[in-house]
C-alpha cells in the first residue's frame, strides 16, 4: 500500500556564525529579514563562532523569530560549549577560552537554553545524535536522523578519527560499537548532520574532498529523501543523486532569483514539475550562510517535499 504524503516547506540553514539575517535593504546578500517561510526550519550546526552564552542568546532569538513552526538544530564543531567533555576535558580548552578572555562559559546553563520552556514554546528542538520522529499540524509525520559529528577538523569539538565509523551497525567482532548507527531504508526520513559525506558538496578551496566515507556508506543504505548538512563552506549547494544510476544532477540556480526570494530553492514535491523518487533518490543540501572567509554570502535554502502522512491503523 502506498504510503500517504503531504507537501511539505522546509527552511534550511547552517554555519551561520552568530550571524543573523542581514537588513531587508541589503544590497547585496540573500540571507536578510524577513526569512521565507517555511513548516520546518533546520539548522544543521555551527550556530556560534566559539560557543560563548552571548552567541548562542543572538541565535536563540533569532530562531525564536524565525516563521515556521517546528525548528530543528544540532551543533557544529564551532559549538564547543554544548560538547561538554571536550569543552571541559578535551585538548582544545584551554586555547578557545583564551580567545575570548571570557573565562570558562556556563555549559548547563548553555544547554538549558537549548532544551528548556523557552526554547519548547518557540518551536525549537535541539537535538542529540540518534532518531526522532515528528508530527505537523499539517498531516506530516516523519523520521530525522541527526549528528553533529564529523571527522576530525582542526581542534574543535564532535570530531572523531577520520578511520572510525560511526554511522554503520559494527561487525561483531569489533569491540567498540557504532554510538547510534544510521538505520536501513525506509526507517528515515531527513538526515541533519553537520559533515558531508564523502564526494558530495564537500570539496575545499583547495579541491580536496573531505567528507566522512563511512557517512557516505550509511546514507546509501538509509536513501533518506533528503540529507542537509554544512561544515564545508564552499560546498554550498544542492545535489540530487539517483542510487539505481548512480548519477548526480546539480541543482542549478539563478544569481537574481535567489537574491530577490531570500533563498535557493527546489521542489521535489509531487506538485512539482519533476517529484524525487524516494528509495531511488536522495536530494542533498549544503546549506552553509558562510563563505570560506566567514561572510555572510550564501543563501538559506527552501526545499519543498512530499512527507509521509500518520497512516490510520484502525
Amino acid at each position: 500500500m502506498p504510503t500517504k504524503t503531504v507537501r511539505t516547506r522546509l527552511l534550511i540553514l547552517s554555519d551561520t556564525h552568530t550571524t543573523s539575517p542581514l537588513s531587508p535593504s541589503d544590497p547585496t546578500h540573500a540571507y536578510r529579514l524577513p526569512l521565507p517561510k517555511a513548516d520546518i526550519l533546520l539548522h544543521a550546526g555551527d550556530i556560534t563562532k566559539v560557543g560563548y552564552l552571548s552567541e548562542y542568546e543572538k541565535m536563540l532569538d533569532m530562531l525564536k523569530h524565525a516563521p515556521a513552526k517546528l525548528k530543528l538544530v544540532i551543533p557544529g564543531n564551532h559549538d564547543i560549549t554544548l560538547h561538554e567533555e571536550f569543552y571541559v576535558w578535551g585538548t582544545g580548552k584551554d586555547k578557545h577560552v583564551r580567545r575570548g578572555g571570557e573565562g570558562m562559559e556556563d555549559i548547563k546553563k548553555i544547554r538549558k537554553m537549548w532544551t528548556g520552556e523557552e526554547a519548547r514554546k518557540a518551536g525549537i528542538v535541539y537535538l542529540e545524535e540518534g532518531v526522532w520522529t515528528f508530527e505537523l499540524g499539517n498531516g506530516a509525520n516523519f523520521t530525522v536522523y541527526s549528528s553533529p559529528w564529523q571527522p576530525k577538523f582542526y581542534d574543535w569539538a564532535f570530531t572523531y578519527p577520520r578511520q572510525v565509523d560511526r554511522f554503520n551497525p559494527s561487525p561483531a567482532v569489533v569491540k567498540v560499537k557504532a554510538a547510534s548507527p544510521v538505520p536501513d531504508h525506509p526507517a528515515i526520513d531527513i538526515m541533519l548532520t553537520h559533515g558531508p559525506p564523502k564526494g558530495i558538496l564537500d570539496e575545499t578551496d583547495r579541491g580536496k574532498k573531505v567528507g566522512c566515507d563511512h557517512m557516505l556508506r550509511a546514507v546509501k543504505r538509509c536513501k533518506p529523501r533528503l540529507h542537509c548538512f554544512g561544515h564545508i563552506h564552499e560546498g554550498w549547494g544542492a545535489e540530487r543523486i539517483n542510487w539505481k544510476t548512480t548519477t548526480c544532477e546539480e541543482v542549478k540556480t539563478n544569481k537574481s532569483q535567489v537574491f530577490e526570494d531570500r533563498c535557493a530553492s527546489v521542489d521535489i514535491s509531487e506538485s512539482g514539475g519533476k517529484p524525487l523518487k524516494w528509495g531511488q533518490e536522495t536530494l542533498f543540501v549544503n546549506a552553509s550562510i558562510m563563505d570560506v572567509n566567514y561572510n555572510p554570502t550564501n543563501a538559506p535554502w527552501v526545499v519543498d517535499i512530499d512527507l509521509p502522512t500518520k497512516q490510520d491503523t484502525s
